[in-house]
């Protein structure tokens, strides 16, 4: 539903405030002209730097505006009060709209605050509305039951080709069919200015609309926001050893995206540090072409009361704008630990933030494929991985023989090391070969001797290491075969045989 036929809805229901939660002032209010040209009715707008104007006294009049100075210049009170002035009492069925731009700036003044909620009162008999165009909804109590708020939605793609046959005004400048699709959907998620804006560039640039300089501009937004991180790598399936059924199934999941009624929803990953998690979710981005956003949901908390809501409101919002996408959330558990206890240490902040997430997992219809990794599942709620919320649950245990000789090949490739000497690598993850390949170039080392400085993790934390394998037998999909997960018993032996013999030789620490 559009800004314009929400508005209608509710001015003819008689909501006298309106709260418009949008960074894009001058679009919303060329809109707000549009309904109420075609409706006849009466517009003024106010904001603190040009006062109050009434274009030509009636919405419909060729007079480009008038501004009233005076005392009501700049003056809220002023704009407030003249408003019932505004409203012709010979047609009762007409209706005054004053659009206020930017007055959360201005609520913490009593008399404004007063002198809003009596007009907002009076407003049902007089037809007059109050529109207050807003970054952010920071409402007063005392006004919170009088205002409705209305979200002025991200451009869609018909809205975003628009604007891109607007810039490029000569043939040749736009691309067609697959090329036109790539440019939209890399300017998915943008402000309307923010679009034409990327496609200029990209046109001063290449001459054309690219999607590249696009992606730029994008990533350059999302870090403004502080709320989204927008992944740019390089990486690829082939960049992993090992992961076999996973990787089948994201594939085989995102290729039927297309398909609404089907739509993959995402997958928690479960698995012990260095296995891979990480690196899959960045991956799995570039195989399938899509966007992978990055939400760190540490950082949406906030010190004001409501901010972190409101934080995370606009990031799942930016998600569903962008898509379809990637949105990967990584070491969940670390964010979410304080649920239980959420009353007791930040008046159920953690809480509110853990129920709207869940909320957006199970009922979200964009193609957004949410990845979450996690190293612990015990300090996660139940709740979190309970059916349709994620398409699964895969396990990613350390790598047998033939995925840890496809990561050795990989990375000593990579760092241009020898193929023939390999260490014992009994229990290492896929990290602790990247690390060894990398100290070995970096100290112009043998392999054998850059793996005396690598520990790996299934020793340093051998039994969290064994608690996690034994509760995601039976729980959970492996990543390396179709199938439900199962402790292999060489692992196990291996897993034993190397703990204790660290055991017998304690003088080697």
């Amino acid at each position: 539903m559009t800004l314009i036929e929400k508005l209608r809805e509710y001015i003819a229901a008689a909501f006298t405030g309106l709260w418009i939660q949008t960074h894009e002032h001058e679009d919303a209010l060329a809109e707000i002209a549009r309904l109420c040209k075609d409706n006849q009715w009466t517009l003024a707008h106010w904001d603190i730097d040009r006062g109050l104007q009434v274009p030509g006294g009636t919405a419909d009049s060729e007079d480009p505006g008038n501004t009233i100075s005076g005392s009501a210049a700049g003056d809220p009170l002023a704009a407030i009060r003249a408003l019932g002035t505004l409203s012709s009492p010979a047609q009762p069925e007409t209706s005054t709209l004053l659009v206020m731009s930017n007055l959360h700036r201005l609520l913490g003044s009593a008399e404004v605050v007063q002198a809003l909620a009596h007009q907002l009162v009076q407003g049902k008999q007089q037809r007059t509305f109050i529109v207050v165009l807003a970054p952010v909804v920071n409402i007063p109590l005392e006004l919170e039951k009088l205002f409705v708020v209305i979200e002025h939605d991200l451009p869609g793609r018909e809205q975003l080709k628009q604007i891109a046959e607007g810039v490029a005004t000569e043939a040749g400048e736009l691309p067609e069919g697959d090329d036109l699709d790539r440019v939209l959907d890399a300017a998915a998620g943008l402000t309307r200015l923010e679009a034409e804006g990327a496609f200029a560039l990209s046109l001063v640039r290449e001459g054309k609309v690219e999607p590249e300089a696009i992606w730029e501009l994008k990533t350059q937004t999302l870090k403004k926001s502080g709320l989204l991180n927008l992944h740019r790598g390089h990486e690829r399936f082939a960049d992993l050893g090992g992961l076999t059924a996973l990787k089948q199934f994201c594939l085989k999941a995102l290729n039927r995206a297309s398909d609404a009624t089907v739509r993959a929803r995402g997958l928690l990953l479960l698995g012990i540090p260095g296995s891979g998690k990480s690196a899959f979710a960045k991956a799995l981005g570039r195989e399938t072409g899509r966007p992978t956003l990055t939400l760190d949901i540490g950082a949406l908390m906030g010190s004001l009361v409501g901010q972190t809501e409101g934080n995370l409101r606009r990031a799942l919002a930016t998600l569903d704008a962008m898509s379809p996408c990637i949105a990967f959330a990584d070491e969940i558990e670390k964010a979410l630990a304080g649920t239980a206890s959420s009353g007791q240490t930040d008046s159920g902040v953690s809480a509110r933030l853990f129920g709207s997430l869940l909320t957006w997992l199970n009922d979200h219809t964009s193609d957004v494929f949410f990845i979450a990794t996690c190293n612990d599942i015990s300090k996660l709620p139940p709740e979190f991985s309970r059916s349709e919320r994620f398409d699964g649950i895969f396990f990613l245990d350390l790598p047998g023989r033939e995925q840890k000789d496809a990561i050795w090949h990989l990375y000593q490739t990579m760092f241009e090391l020898s193929e023939h000497e390999r260490p014992e690598d009994t229990n290492w993850t896929g990290a602790e070969i990247k690390a060894c390949c990398r100290l070995a170039r970096l100290l112009d080392m043998p392999l054998h001797e850059a793996a005396e400085h690598v520990v790996p993790v299934a020793v340093t934390a051998h039994e969290n290491v064994q608690q996690l394998r034994s509760w995601a037998a039976g729980r959970c999909l492996d990543a390396e075969q179709s199938g439900i997960y199962q402790v292999q018993r060489t692992q196990r032996s291996a897993s034993t045989k190397r703990s204790s013999r660290r055991v017998a030789r304690p003088s080697d620490n």
